[in-house]
């Protein structure tokens, strides 16, 4: 019944982006654009998509290694796998895969894995937070768009900053920042501030195992790249959709500068925090379509822009869930059983994520 309740809200919220998104579209000129985009494009960025998987792979493996120096192959098969349960989950409750995965494949307890995947999840938050407003300084125009836009790295920058500095003291002040849940959280919810104890004092102890100065290094050096490839990717996507070679006059050519891909990726980043139904569909494409907004007469967004953003997720989709598939294949593995298994040991635990 709960899973039932979770994807249906999950479809709802799906539902009303797609509506969102999709409302202005001009159906035949996105068509004309979709029936005349270069797709050899398609190819250099699955390459791309390819080393942003590794770098993500690498970068986890940074993180761990001050518990234990996982192999690639059992680290690449639970990433793998992970990200595709991510993006097929409702409600990215596939964030609680990578941890239960390496669990099963190293003396790496899940609670340590999954304070891992939070401080992934921090670090990245406050890089494209920062990286946003930064690359906003250059957009001179102040319009509607562009004060969502503002506000919503704002409140991502809290979200994640407020996360990380209650981190850090509960790491300085174990036992006030655990009282402090329960006398808050406690009150309201009392179950649920048991397992948020819990979540402070799993990452208190992985604190206390933190890599040596050269992974962390590594660490910030794959995620700049993971980043900086993502970014690039984008842009490179949008010239497929240059309209070349068409005389059809209902074709909208467009195309995205390097400055204009990591603004539309990092508007995409904050709208992908909105939890949705599996594969992120309707926010996805209302995300980007806010990104490109910035840049793009809407007659080119509703067109040409809305196409450009379904095939850029429907490759980043194929690519993830083409790699978790492999991946189970090789390892004899089974979706539902590993998310059984999760059900049984971690669902507890997802609200508290």
């Amino acid at each position: 019944m709960k899973r039932a309740v979770k994807l249906v809200a999950s479809v709802l919220v799906t539902l009303l982006f797609s509506w969102w998104a999709f409302r202005n579209t001009d159906w035949q000129s996105q068509w004309a654009s979709l029936r005349s985009a270069n797709y050899l494009y398609v190819l250099p960025y699955f390459g791309i998509l390819t080393l942003i998987h590794l770098c993500r792979t690498l970068r986890w493996g940074c993180l761990l290694s001050g518990i234990e120096r996982v192999p690639f192959r059992p680290l690449n098969q639970a990433s793998g796998i992970g990200f595709m349960m991510l993006l097929v989950m409702p409600f990215r409750l596939g964030e609680f895969a990578r941890p239960y995965l390496i669990a099963q494949r190293s003396s790496i307890r899940s609670s340590a894995a999954m304070t891992s995947v939070v401080l992934e999840r921090i670090t990245d938050g406050l890089f494209v937070a920062t990286l946003l407003r930064a690359l906003l300084f250059f957009i001179p125009t102040e319009t509607p768009e562009v004060r969502y836009v503002k506000l919503g790295s704002t409140l991502m920058f809290a979200v994640f900053g407020g996360g990380l500095a209650f981190l850090l003291f509960a790491r300085w002040q174990h036992d006030r920042a655990v009282h402090l849940v329960r006398a808050t959280v406690g009150r309201l919810v009392p179950k649920l501030a048991d397992k948020m104890a819990d979540v402070v004092d799993g990452f208190v102890g992985a604190m206390r195992q933190l890599p040596d100065g050269k992974q962390i290094t590594f660490f910030f050096f794959y995620t700049v790249a993971y980043w900086g490839l993502n970014g690039a990717g984008m842009a490179l996507l949008s010239r497929a959709f240059s309209c070349a070679g068409t005389v059809d006059p209902s074709c909208q050519p467009m195309g995205l500068t390097l400055f204009q891909g990591y603004v539309v990726m990092t508007v995409l980043v904050v709208g992908l925090m909105i939890p949705a139904a599996p594969g992120m569909m309707g926010t996805f494409q209302a995300a980007t379509k806010v990104g490109m907004s910035l840049f793009l007469p809407a007659t080119v967004v509703n067109s040409s822009g809305l196409a450009y953003a379904n095939v850029m997720w429907l490759c980043q989709t194929l690519q993830q869930v083409g790699f978790g598939l492999l991946l189970l294949s090789l390892g004899h593995l089974s979706f539902r059983d590993i998310a059984n298994k999760m059900d049984k040991g971690g669902e507890a635990s997802a609200p508290t994520a």
